[in-house]
Formats: structure tokens, sequence, C-alpha cells
């Protein structure tokens, strides 16, 4: 009887690995295809891409009702409970790098390749980079190989170096007039879709070490709180907003700023700045499409009105909030007599941010 359970239970599991693997196997192929569709100009192939999005689909439907039906059929403990629930998340996170496939597919119909005069190196070496991180984590389950997990994790950080070295090149082509202004959006947007790529194969080697140790490594404290400020024009109020909250110090939490329509920062901060003994890092102007890895943000504060723009759509887990900052109008235009304003505007900002920070804190 021992040996009937144990030959169902390896049976069951050898069905969600293989069906994990085609899944796997089917989002490698989508990413190989999309990167020849981006740099062949192919449109036909990018089309084949978002269509057979709906298999991967598919695939996730089975893995989760196998998944359940192993948690029912079996009631697994230990070990064998925590591959299943790997497998849950596993799924969640090809199912997403499916999604990102048919993302770039998409931004690739919207580019007219006969306008574009740029080299395609750094995307292929982060598509590859990102193809090969999923193969590998999806082996580390496989196998339940840990290391294989631990070593894979760690080409992430090249992905993303490569992913700011893309952007700031992309940038300076279209302000020298190299690229045409609207195919901006859609090659940072290739950009960060393979970047956010290697992000879900680094999930997925997190929960590759969770299933082998027990130890939930993404719950131990070590992550990042990333928060960020925008407004119209990232000139005032952001830049204040984010030298404030780095001049507090507060640990595991980063900031940064941006703005819906970027201008050159007020000369009027540093001074209102200084005044109250902050630090201003005066930085280029940086747009939304500029802010790395924009979708990590677990907060993001608008400061007027038009910064609702970077507030992403349903579903998403970024938290968003608009602060009715005071006479922020006026403290975003140049003017005589506004230093009183700039001090009301600092004043709200420092006030809100520590209460803000310790809610996140209070929430870790």
């Amino acid at each position: 009887m021992a040996t009937h359970l144990e030959a169902s239970l390896q049976r069951d599991i050898d069905l969600i690995r293989k069906k994990i693997l085609e899944m796997s196997g089917r989002c490698e192929s989508a990413l190989r295809d999309v990167l020849t569709a981006f740099v062949e100009g192919n449109r036909q192939l990018a089309y084949l891409v978002i269509l057979r999005d709906q298999h991967i689909d598919e695939l996730e439907r089975q893995v989760d009702r196998l998944c359940m039906e192993f948690l029912v059929r079996q009631q697994p403990v230990a070990k064998h409970l925590r591959l299943a629930y790997t497998a849950f998340k596993i799924n969640g996170e090809l199912e997403r790098i499916g999604d990102y496939a048919e993302s770039i597919a998409r931004q690739v119909l919207k580019l007219n390749h006969a306008e574009l005069n740029i080299s395609f190196e750094r995307f292929q070496e982060s598509c590859d980079l990102a193809t090969r991180m999923l193969h590998d984590a999806t082996r580390s389950f496989v196998d339940e190989n840990e290391q294989l997990a631990v070593e894979t994790m760690k080409v992430e950080e090249q992905i993303d170096a490569l992913r700011r070295q893309t952007d700031a090149e992309l940038v300076a082509m279209s302000q020298e007039g190299r690229i045409p202004v609207e195919s901006l959006t859609p090659l940072m947007t290739i950009s960060r879709r393979f970047e956010r790529t290697s992000d879900q194969a680094k999930n997925i080697c997190g929960q590759v070490r969770y299933m082998c140790t027990g130890e939930y490594l993404r719950h131990q404290g070590a992550e990042v709180f990333r928060v960020l400020f925008v407004d119209a024009h990232h000139g005032v109020a952001s830049r204040m907003a984010e030298a404030i909250a780095e001049s507090l110090e507060f640990d595991r939490v980063h900031f940064s700023s941006a703005g819906v329509d970027p201008r050159e920062p007020d000369p009027r901060l540093e001074t209102a700045l200084a005044e109250a003994g902050v630090a201003f890092r005066a930085g280029p102007v940086r747009s939304l499409d500029q802010v790395p890895n924009l979708d990590h943000h677990q907060v993001i504060v608008a400061l007027d009105h038009t910064a609702r723009a970077a507030f992403p759509g349903p579903p998403s887990k970024t938290v968003t909030f608009e602060w009715s900052v005071p006479d922020v109008g006026v403290a975003q235009t140049p003017g005589e007599g506004s230093g009183p304003v700039l001090k009301n505007l600092r004043d709200y900002l420092e006030t809100h941010i520590k209460d803000l920070v310790a809610a996140i804190m209070g929430e870790q």
C-alpha cells in the first residue's frame, strides 16, 4: 500500500513538473520570437507572439488545476507541500513573462522600422540573458537544485545594468533627433519588459530556495521599499520631496522623483532647501519613461493632478496617493515673493513624508 501511495505521489509531482517545463518552454520561445520580430521588423511574427499567448494562459489554468488536485488528493506535508506552493507561485511568474512577451510584440507593431537607425545589440544581450535566466530558474525547480537557483539570481544585476545603459542611449538619441520622438516610449518599454522578465526569473529562483530550505527569503526584510514622487515638470515639488526624504536617511526605503512634462529645475529650489539644512543634488530632469523599474515602486505619490498619469492601471499592487500640496501652482512658477510659499511646501512635504515612512516601516 505504501508503495502504491508513493508511486501516485510521484506521478502527480512529475506531471506538475512536466507542465511547468512546457509552460517555461513556451515563454522562452515567445521571448526569442519577439526579439526576432523586433530586430527584423517582422510584424507577422509579432502578431503570432500575441496570438500564442493564449496557449500560455491555458497552461497556467492547467497547472493551477493540477496543483489543487494534488493538494486535495495527496494532502502533502513538509517538502511536498512546499513544492505544490512553489509550483503555484512559479506558475504565476511564468504567465506574467508570457504577458511581457506579448507586450513587447505590441510595442513592435507601434514602431516604424524604416525610421529606426539603432543598434539592437543591447536588446539582444538583455533578451539572451533573461531567456537563459528563465531556463535555468525553471530547471532549478525541476531538479530541486538550490545552488543553481542561487547562481541564476546573480545574472539579474547584469540585465539591470544593460537596461540603464539602453535607456540612457535611447534618450540621448531622441534628444539628438536620431530616432523619432514617438519611437522612444515603445523602445524603452521593450527594454523594460526584458528587464522585468529577469525579475520574474529571479522570483522563481527565490521560490525554489524556499522549496528546498523552507526559509521564505523574500520576507526577511532585505528588500528595498521604493517611493516615487511625481509632479508636472520635475522642477520644484517632486525634487524637493526627494531631497527631503533622502535627508531623513530612512533605512531600506529608496526615494526618487520625476515629472510628467519635465523642464529644467527651478533655481530657487537649492536656496529653499539650504535654509532647512537639506542638501540639493542637482540632477538631470527625468520623465516617467526614464524612471528605472517604474513598476517596481510600491508607492507613487502625485503632487498635483497631472501627476496622476503616473498611477498604474488595474490590476496593480502599487499604492498611490495624491497629496494636496499647498500653493503648488505658485511654487512651480518662478517669480518674486515666493519664499514663504516654498517654505510652506517644504514643511508640508517633510511632515507627510515622515508620516508615510513611519507607516511603511510599521507595515514591514
